[in-house]
């Protein structure tokens, strides 16, 4: 009978975790408290220490008393007792004398800092500082009061003797004067610019004087500037106007240096022309000689982005639903029953009969580890040195065979590690409930644009991934192994994680009942075309019609970002929340929007290359500007998954197949035959393969999810798409006159009569046209009686049967004209 032992996987509870931080806190708080009051006691103590009783320094007096501090009859005059004493000696006298005034204030900033839950890291430059301070002032104060050894403390006056015994006085005055220099530098920031514009200032401040003496001495407007205009001008330099879209940091700078020419009252500008400066001529004794000053130009004296910003803050997406609240994890199924089941017996015997099955083959192996995980057991053998690996490889069929189990999949060798990798099922797998991976540390502080919690790896990592790197995923499988399973837990993975206002949802189901819960969040995360009812696409008919109108989306979305000067949809919503983009000129916050298809096979089977085109333009462009497709089908053959397709999806999720052929054709590699079905899925995104057990969430859970977003504030509406006609709305307006007929009219009626097929797809391909403009010659047939009306799916009917009837045609139009 196997021994089972049980490895009990703690979950973190939530509840734990914030009673933690609360206790954390608290600890930082008292520690903060503590510090601001040794600062008060230190600031007393260190006082007293310098204040004089008849001409008596406490500190002097208090020396017997340090050397006793246990005795308690022997008095003290410090006015924090002993403790006082003691702590002023030993900081003062036998420390960095008077320079010890500066611990006070580290001590207290660092306590203010804990107390008000500030991050203490930012204290890092002015404890370097203060400390450097205090060093350079002691050896100052023990080399030029040595005398008074209060002032620079022992160690200030053994410092300097420690560094004359090497360079002298001279040199260690040198030495002072290089560190006050480093302080003023780097630390007090002063330059020969900071210098000269404080003369300047007061030179200017001076002649102000002086002017304003001369003026009221005389009685006239007479002054001394007007003698200096052309020097000044000279030496000025041509300023700048800043952009409007710009920090100019000079511009910034306060400009206003008396209080009589602040103006509190807001002024409302007209925009108008700006007029051209006009130059000012300065009259003179001579007619004959005209002094002419040019105007100064207009400064902006503001960057309009930055001034925005510090009147309104940055733009808030969320604001409208600013009370919205996430989904509890509450709301996931706690199942009873999780954690990984180590059976040793088992694990021992599969070891046994790995080894056994290669040494039959004259294989030998120098170390065999396992590794557990929820469905799958990883054993990685390293084999004796000279073995072929393509030999153990060949051997996958043969221990299936001697282990009895099913989807034995050999990884050989292993990325990054010199091993070669088995991967047995385990006999009673393990289920991974989506409320483990949802509340992990590595979703909860995941720093990704839209990440997406799948399930555990076979070491039991929650395995994360962001679907804006992917940028878009393919998913594929035989019925009934985990594909509806695994959109639900993505979808659940975006709401746990995104706002409404971040992240839109554009569903595609031919199968009506997989998506039919996500209704409830439509004025949450849903998006759609205009004057449409449902938000879930069921009807393959429309899906032609969402995918164009996302296609327009997208290039109305690369015409902003080119307006923005910026290169994808993080740089431009950045730049937007910064009120640098203005709404007026059409900007707006992007949010994401993710493309979800259920099963692509049906939409293939019904619209064909309608479908698969604005498919593979969204796929190819629309990764920059935020648009990301998923895509799901049961059905993975080379005419579904064709060659475009699988150039543009990169990242792909294969779940058990039935054939090593359908394998190939999702990953371009064989594996996913050998999977074990309920959730098992092996992930792709270039060449590596990780095997994943997809997180499971059941119907209910999906339910109360929804119940719980939609029962919130919501907006309006859906997210409009941008409004789309295509053929079906091309009965609209049928007259046309035939000299404003494409030249190409003719043409192509010869090619929908030769093949009795009225459709834009067929003109395009045969005649290398655009959508648009093959659009407008079936809507010059239909007008001309050629074509027939638009029948939804199907091609239009050809009314005229063949090219010699159509010479007739054309023959009578122009007998009537």
């Amino acid at each position: 009978m196997a021994k089972t032992v049980k490895k009990e996987v703690k979950e973190k509870d939530p509840q734990s975790d914030i009673k933690i931080l609360k206790t954390k806190k608290q600890y930082r708080m008292l520690f903060g408290f503590l510090l601001v009051l040794l600062s008060i006691a230190f600031l007393v103590s260190f006082i007293s220490f310098f204040v004089s009783g008849n001409g008596v320094g406490y500190g002097q007096a208090d020396q017997s008393a340090v050397d006793a501090i246990t005795d308690r009859n022997v008095p003290v005059e410090n006015w924090l007792g002993k403790f006082g004493a003691y702590i002023s000696d030993l900081f003062i006298y036998r420390g960095f004398g008077v320079a010890s005034f500066l611990f006070v204030k580290l001590c207290f900033l660092s306590g203010a800092f804990l107390l008000l839950d500030l991050p203490i890291r930012k204290l890092k430059n002015t404890w370097f500082w203060d400390l450097f301070a205090i060093i350079v002032l002691s050896i100052t104060f023990g080399f030029f009061a040595t005398t008074i050894p209060e002032l620079g403390g022992t160690i200030g006056y053994e410092l300097n003797l420690f560094i004359q015994d090497y360079i002298g006085k001279i040199g260690t005055l040198l030495g002072i004067v290089f560190a006050i220099v480093i302080y003023l530098i780097f630390k007090i920031k002063i330059s020969p610019d900071a210098v000269k514009t404080f003369f300047e200032k007061k030179h200017a401040d001076i002649k102000d004087d002086l002017n304003g003496l001369t003026s009221t001495e005389s009685g006239t407007d007479y002054n001394l500037e007007e003698f200096a205009v052309k020097e000044e001008e000279e030496l000025e330099e041509p300023t700048l106007k800043p952009s409007q879209f710009e920090i100019n940091k000079e511009a910034l700078k306060p400009t206003i240096e008396h209080a009589s020419e602040i103006n509190l009252e807001p002024i409302i500008k007209t925009v108008a022309p700006t007029p051209t400066p006009q130059p000012q001529v300065i009259e003179t004794h001579d007619e004959a000689f005209v002094i002419e000053q040019a105007a100064d130009e207009d400064v902006i004296e503001e960057n309009l982005a930055a001034k925005l910003v510090a009147d309104f803050g940055e733009f808030d997406p969320t604001l409208e639903l600013s009370n919205y609240k996430f989904p509890t994890i509450d709301l996931l199924k706690e199942y009873t029953s999780v954690g990984i089941t180590i059976n040793q017996e088992e694990l021992e015997e599969n070891k046994n009969r790995i080894v056994e099955t290669l040494k039959n083959y004259k294989i030998d192996i120098a170390q065999i580890k396992a590794t557990v995980g929820p469905s799958v057991t990883l054993y990685e053998i390293v084999p004796e040195a000279g073995i072929r690996i393509s030999k153990i490889k060949s051997l996958e069929d043969d221990i299936a065979l001697s282990l009895a189990a099913l989807g034995i999949r050999i990884i050989a060798p292993i990325p990054g590690k010199g091993t070669i990798g088995i991967e047995v099922p385990n006999k009673n797998p393990t289920m991974v409930p989506m409320k483990t991976v949802i509340s992990s540390a590595k979703f909860q502080e995941a720093e990704m644009e839209l990440p997406i919690a799948l399930g555990k790896t076979i070491s039991n990592e929650t395995f994360v991934v962001d679907l804006a790197k992917m940028p878009h995923l393919l998913m594929a499988g035989a019925t009934g192994q985990g594909k509806s399973v695994g959109l639900n837990a993505v979808l659940t993975s975006l709401l746990y994680k995104k706002h409404p206002a971040e992240v839109k949802f554009v569903l595609v189901d031919p199968k009506k009942v997989e998506l039919t819960l996500f209704n409830k969040i439509e004025r949450h995360y849903l998006a759609k075309l205009p004057d449409t009812e449902d938000a879930i696409i069921t009807d393959n008919n429309k899906v032609i019609n969402t995918l164009n109108s996302l296609c327009v989306e997208m290039d109305n979305r690369y015409s902003l970002l080119k307006d923005a000067m910026v290169r994808n949809i993080k740089e431009y919503n950045e730049k937007f929340k910064a009120r640098k983009l203005n709404p007026e000129n059409g900007h707006r916050f992007l949010p994401y929007i993710v493309l979800v298809v259920d099963e692509f096979a049906d939409l293939i089977m019904t619209a064909g290359k309608e479908v698969e085109t604005p498919i593979a333009r969204l796929a190819q462009l629309a990764r920059a500007i935020g648009i990301h497709l998923i895509i799901a089908t049961q059905r993975p053959s080379v005419n579904v998954i064709t060659g475009i397709i699988k150039a543009n999806f990169p990242a792909r999720i294969a779940f058990r197949v039935t054939s090593k052929i359908d394998s190939r054709t999702i990953l371009d590699t064989q594996g996913a035959d050998q999977l074990i079905g309920r959730g098992d899925l092996l992930y792709s995104n270039g060449n590596d393969l990780v095997r994943v057990q997809c997180a499971f969430v059941d119907t209910p859970e999906v339910e109360r999810i929804v119940d719980y977003i939609g029962s919130q504030k919501a907006y309006a509406s859906a997210y409009l798409l941008p409004e789309y006609v295509g053929e079906e709305g091309s009965s609209v307006n049928l007259e046309f006159d035939i000299s404003e007929r494409d030249s190409l009219f003719r043409e192509a009626a010869e090619i929908i009569v030769t093949a009795q097929q009225g459709s834009a797809s067929l003109l395009q391909r045969k005649l290398k046209l655009g959508y648009n403009r093959a659009g407008r010659l079936i809507d010059q047939l239909e007008a001309a009686g050629i074509v027939g009306p638009f029948e939804g799916s199907k091609a239009r009917s050809v009314n005229i049967t063949d090219l010699a009837s159509l010479d007739q045609f054309f023959n009578n139009e122009q007998n009537n004209d």
